[in-house]
C-alpha cells in the first residue's frame, strides 16, 4: 500500500522514526511534560494502553473478549481497542509521523523488518527470554517463531498465529469421479505431476470433454480441476515445494530469479497457459464468483488458498475435505505467514505494553480464532493431543484435519518475512510477475530482467 503523499514509502518511515526518537528522548528526559501515544491513568487507576489493528467482525470481536479478559485478570492496566479495518498501514504511519502511534499494535509481515531498521518497536528480549512460560523452551513452534519474530538475535513482536495455503476440494466431486482425494498428511502429498494429472481429469467443458482431449473448447470451461492463485503467499508456497527461496536466507535478497523458484513460478502459470485447468483472472471475473462459491456450485473442485479460509468455505453445502499442497522437487511444502503483535519505542508504558502482548501469546486469545477455522496455533502445547481438543471443531475441521497443523506447517512450512525496501522493490516486480501470469515471457526469462534491479533496491534500503 502506498502513502498518498509526496514521500516514498522509505522516506516517510524513515521520518517518522526520526519523530519517534524524538518524542522517546523527550519523554525520558527529567521533567519532561507528558507525550507519545500512551495516554494518562485513567479515573480506575488503570494505566491505559491502546493497540491498533485490523480484522473484520470475528477478529475485531476476538479482541475485545480478549481485552475483557485481560482486564478481568488484573486491576493496573485497560486496553483502548483501535480498530481499523480499511487503510490500516496508510493510518499507522500517519499516526507514526505525527509522534503519536499506538503504544501496541498488528504488524505486517511485510513491514515488520522495516519498522524494526527505522528503530519504531520496543525490543522485548529480556522480557520475553526472562517470562517462565513464554521464555520456555519450545513454547512456540520452533524453529519458525524465532525465525519471524527476531533481528539480530533480538525480539521485537510475536507471531499472533499461524496461517498457510493447503489444497481445499469438493469431496463430492471427487467421489462423483471416482478419484481417490488428495491427504492431509504431507507424507502422503501427491507429486506435481499426480496433482496435474487429477486436475485435468477434473476439468471438463460444456461439452463434457477434458483438456487433454480432442475437441476440449478452453472458452467454455463447465468445471475447472483447481484454482492455485497469482499472489505472493500461494505462489511461495509452489517455490517451497520445489527446495526454492523468494528470499535467500544469507543474503536478504531475492531469489526467485533461481532456478528452483522460476521453474516453480513457470508451472504454477502453466496451470492456466499450459495445462488449462486453472481459471485465468479474467475467467474468474467473468464469472463472478469466488472460489468459495465455485466450490460450491461444482464449478471448481480443487482450491489453493489460505488456512484463514475454513472460516468461511467450511459452510459449503458439498463435503469440504482439506489436503496438504502437492511438491515438485520436494515432497511438499507450504509458505507460513501471520501478523505479529508488537510494541511501539517511544510508548510512556513499556512494561503495561509488554503484559498486554505477554497476554496476547497465551491460548485464550488464539484459541478463540482457531475453533472457528480463521486461525492455526503458534503454541507449542496447542499441538498436543490435550492441546487440539480445546480447538478443533466438529463442523468447521474437515476429518483428518489436524495433520495441517501437526505435520504439515512445522516440518514443511517455511516463514516469509520481507526485508527492508520491499514495497519499492515489489513495484519493479509486479509487472514481471504480469507477464508471466498472461505468457507475454516465462518465468526465467522475466524475472532475469527484474530481479537485479530490485535487489539493489533491497541493498540500498538495507543499508539506509
Amino acid at each position: 500500500m502506498q502513502i498518498k503523499n509526496t514521500l516514498s514509502r522509505r522516506d516517510f518511515l524513515r521520518v517518522s522514526a526520526g519523530v519517534t526518537s524524538v518524542a522517546l528522548l523527550a519523554a525520558c528526559a527529567p521533567g519532561a511534560a507528558p507525550s507519545g501515544s500512551g495516554a494518562a491513568a485513567p479515573a480506575t487507576g488503570r494505566v491505559e494502553i491502546t493497540f491498533m489493528g485490523w480484522g473484520a467482525t470475528e477478529e475485531d470481536e476476538g479482541v475485545k473478549a480478549a481485552i475483557a479478559q485481560f482486564e478481568s485478570e488484573q486491576d493496573t492496566i485497560k486496553v483502548t481497542w483501535l480498530h481499523t479495518p480499511e487503510n490500516y498501514l496508510e493510518k499507522l504511519l500517519t499516526d507514526i509521523a505525527a509522534g503519536t502511534p499506538p503504544d501496541t499494535a498488528f504488524v505486517g509481515s511485510g513491514d515488520y523488518r522495516t519498522f524494526i531498521r527505522d528503530g519504531l518497536l520496543l525490543d522485548i528480549t529480556d522480557k520475553l527470554t526472562a517470562d517462565p512460560l513464554l521464555g520456555a523452551e519450545d513454547y512456540f513452534i520452533e524453529p519458525q517463531e524465532r525465525d519471524r519474530c527476531t533481528q539480530d538475535g533480538k525480539w521485537y513482536g510475536i507471531g499472533s498465529c499461524w496461517v498457510a495455503p493447503h489444497i481445499y476440494y469438493n469431496a463430492d466431486i471427487f467421489a462423483e469421479e471416482g478419484i481417490e482425494p488428495p491427504s492431509n498428511d504431507p507424507e502422503q502429498a501427491w507429486t506435481w505431476d499426480r496433482f496435474v494429472e487429477v486436475a485435468i481429469a477434473l476439468t471438463r467443458d460444456v461439452n463434457g470433454r477434458h483438456p487433454n482431449e480432442g475437441g476440449f473448447d478452453p472458452d467454455n470451461i463447465d468445471r475447472f480441476g483447481v484454482d492455485w492463485p497469482h499472489w505472493s503467499i500461494p505462489v511461495h508456497s509452489a517455490i517451497v515445494g520445489n527446495n526454492g527461496y523468494w528470499i535467500d536466507p544469507n543474503t536478504g535478497l531475492l531469489a526467485i530469479d533461481q532456478a528452483p523458484a522460476t521453474e516453480a513460478i513457470q508451472n504454477v502459470a502453466d496451470l492456466v497457459l499450459k495445462h488449462r485447468v486453472n481459471p485465468a483472472g479474467t475467467a474468474m471475473e467473468a464469472l463472478g464468483m469466488s472460489n468459495t462459491q465455485m466450490l460450491e456450485t461444482g464449478k471448481l473442485a480443487m482450491a489453493i488458498d489460505g488456512s484463514w479460509a475454513l472460516s468461511w468455505m467450511h459452510k459449503i453445502a458439498p463435503t469440504l475435505g482439506t489436503a496438504a499442497l502437492p511438491g515438485m522437487a520436494a515432497k511438499t511444502g507450504t509458505d507460513m505467514q501471520a501478523h505479529l503483535h508488537s510494541g511501539f519505542a517511544s510508548t510512556r508504558h513499556p512494561e503495561e505494553a509488554w503484559q498486554w502482548l505477554r497476554f496476547l501469546s497465551t491460548p485464550f486469545y488464539q484459541t478463540q480464532f482457531c475453533r472457528i477455522g480463521l486461525w492455526l496455533p503458534s503454541q507449542s502445547d496447542l499441538m498436543t493431543e490435550q492441546g487440539l481438543q480445546t480447538w478443533i471443531t466438529e463442523g468447521v475441521h474437515p476429518e483428518g484435519y489436524v495433520d495441517i497443523p501437526t505435520k504439515f506447517l512445522p516440518r514443511y512450512g517455511r516463514v516469509l518475512y520481507m526485508p527492508p525496501g520491499w514495497a519499492e522493490a515489489n513495484q519493479i516486480l509486479q509487472p514481471a510477475f504480469d507477464k508471466i501470469w498472461i505468457g507475454d515471457a516465462t518465468a526465467e526469462q522475466a524475472l532475469a530482467e527484474a530481479v537485479p534491479a530490485a535487489n539493489r533496491v533491497l541493498q540500498e534500503a538495507a543499508e539506509a
